[in-house]
């Protein structure tokens, strides 16, 4: 009988060791894979930043560049709208210059055809024979002398003179016109030139800020990009980190139960800060971590297989009780105050071990692990609350 004892301890050594071994060294290879991954995320983070910043800082400087292409743009349409302004003034000049010089040729022709005429009878009268009119002629500079001789204006008709007086005067005035309008338009043209050559340099400024506000929408484009890529590597890793611990509180309860037979509770563990561990297990998530469905993870997470008792972690009051369909994510949850500020909770039970308003003893059970609400795998997920708020259990540890 002993020995058939010994032989059956021996044939289960056999048997459960290397099981035990090998579910270790899977535990051991998934932790590596987690810390791996884990690692990566950190990397995708601080590039998140990066580029975060990087995208924020140029979002600025193309707001900055748009202010000012907005303002050269209005100087730029001011330019303009007086550039219009000047170049139909300038027309209306140029229109009347055109007018007065088409005048100023018709009266040198009339003026021409008024010499010819007076040409003409003084050529008649030369040849009656008029001694005194010969002398005139004779002593005088030019026709314009001629003209202005008494002897000789007394000779002809009083209405060829008056004509004569008024073509050139006439003449006179188209000229002086003329002159007056090259002037004004070659000030207006001036004028015009330079607005010109300012809304032109205004325009030279503005499409330069264009490009630059381009160029920095193309880079900024180009890290969104990179940003978005980055954003949704790290939720695959953080997906991948979610399976690999839901395979590794698998393992640990499998780890479990080959160590020997249903779950316990364990030796009390006490920590340093005057709690107790709920349970003994390793940490499978930390406080705080960033996850792909929440920022910060408001607890820790404890893997121990399904059904080990839970203990309070101090002694106090039970002062919530939630099924999984009130707490939602939570699945079965419980806290418990212990002084007017510190309270702790545990989520994710199979079943309750107490009921609402309960006094708890440090250590007593309060339930048993599960994994209801949103959960990968069995395990504790223990949370304490100053103030309602959540801190690091590991302060109280």
């Amino acid at each position: 009988m002993q020995s058939r004892a010994v032989w059956a301890a021996a044939v289960f050594l056999c048997l459960v060791l290397p099981a035990v071994a090998i579910a270790q060294q899977s535990s051991g290879q998934l932790q590596k894979k987690i810390d791996r991954n884990n690692s990566l995320i950190g990397g995708h983070k601080a590039r998140e930043r990066v580029l975060t910043s990087d995208i924020t800082s140029q979002t600025k400087r193309i707001g900055g560049l748009q202010s000012d292409i907005d303002r050269l743009s209005a100087r730029q349409q001011k330019l303009q709208t007086s550039l219009d302004a000047k170049r139909a003034e300038l027309a209306v000049v140029q229109r009347k210059l055109r007018s007065e010089r088409a005048r100023l040729t018709r009266l040198k022709a009339r003026l021409v055809v008024v010499r010819h005429t007076l040409a003409q009878r003084l050529l008649d009268l030369y040849k009656a024979g008029d001694p005194d009119l010969i002398s005139v002629v004779l002593n005088a500079d030019g026709f314009e002398d001629l003209l202005s001789r008494t002897e000789f204006m007394t000779r002809i008709s009083r209405q060829d003179a008056k004509i004569m007086n008024i073509v050139a005067s006439a003449k006179r005035d188209a000229t002086a016109t003329e002159a007056r309008l090259d002037t004004l338009e070659a000030k207006e043209a001036k004028v015009a030139a330079a607005i010109e050559s300012e809304r032109d340099e205004v325009s030279t400024v503005r499409v330069g800020l264009v490009d630059r506000r381009e160029r920095i929408e193309t880079a900024r484009s180009t890290k969104v990009a990179l940003l978005r890529g980055s954003r949704e590597r790290r939720h695959e890793l953080e997906d991948d980190v979610a399976d690999l611990r839901d395979a590794q509180a698998k393992v640990q309860a499998r780890l479990a139960r080959l160590s020997g037979g249903p779950a316990t509770a364990g030796p009390i563990k006490p920590g340093q800060g005057g709690l107790i561990w709920p349970v003994n297990g390793p940490i499978t998530s930390p406080f705080c971590e960033s996850r792909a469905w929440e920022s910060c993870h408001p607890g820790i997470d404890i893997g121990v297989p399904a059904g080990t008792p839970i203990r309070a972690a101090a002694s106090g009051k039970v002062v919530l009780i939630q099924g999984e369909a009130a707490s939602g994510g939570y699945g079965n949850f419980t806290c418990i105050q212990h002084t007017s500020s510190l309270s702790t909770c545990y989520a994710h039970q199979s079943r309750f071990a107490t009921s609402m308003g309960a006094s708890v003893k440090q250590g007593q059970v309060i339930g048993y692990v599960g994994c209801t609400g949103r959960c990968f795998g069995d395990h504790l997920h223990f949370e304490t609350r100053v103030n309602g708020s959540v801190v690091s259990p590991m302060n109280y540890l």
